[in-house]
């Protein structure tokens, strides 16, 4: 629950995505997270943060600003 799930697919690039709205009371509202066909994988969190991994073992992670 929290969420409001918005919409989910494949881009053009052939990638999953996943869309969800967290309203007015999350830092981020607009949540998301997609995966690559390389492996790698990029979530945009509902506090703000963020969080890269690209498929070789490095990954990113941005806390909330």
């Amino acid at each position: 629950g929290g969420y409001t799930y918005n919409s989910s697919g494949t881009n053009s690039q052939g990638n999953h995505y996943c869309s969800r709205d967290y309203g007015t009371s999350a830092a981020n509202s607009n949540s998301y997270h997609y995966s690559n066909q390389d492996g790698s994988y990029y979530y945009s969190n509902p506090n703000g943060s963020t969080y890269h991994n690209d498929g070789q073992g490095g990954s990113t992670y941005t806390p909330p600003s």
